[in-house]
């Protein structure tokens, strides 16, 4: 069984910076794709970034410029650095990864939320 575990999520001003992280743990995986979405209250669950093994990255366009995904393949980690935070960028944040172990399955982190207000 894979588990993915998040944390850095906050209360943050308008302008500031925050740090994600999710680490994937278990025994005999291999992961894909990883990605971090969102929800904010009374909307829909959208896709904020999305990077491959081989780390070609691609981002929604309300964050590009001031996020930034990246991965650690040997921690089978994922961050999500944040800058220049918006009030309309709260939300819960959820980790996704796409992993083979005997079957291919995604599997998501249990969200992490994200408040930004002054």
């Amino acid at each position: 069984q894979v588990q993915l575990v998040e944390s850095g999520g906050g209360l943050v001003q308008p302008g500031g910076s925050l740090r994600l992280s999710c680490a994937a743990s278990g025994s005999s995986f291999t992961i894909n794709r990883m990605a971090w979405y969102r929800q904010a209250p009374g909307k829909e669950r959208e896709l904020v970034a999305n990077i491959l093994s081989s780390g070609a990255a691609n981002y929604v366009d309300s964050v590009k410029g001031r996020f930034t995904i990246s991965r650690d393949n040997a921690k089978n980690t994922v961050y999500l650095q944040m800058n220049s935070l918006k009030p309309e960028d709260t939300a819960v944040y959820y980790c996704y990864a796409l992993i083979t172990t005997i079957m291919v399955g995604g599997y998501w982190g249990q969200g992490t939320q994200v408040t930004v207000s002054s």
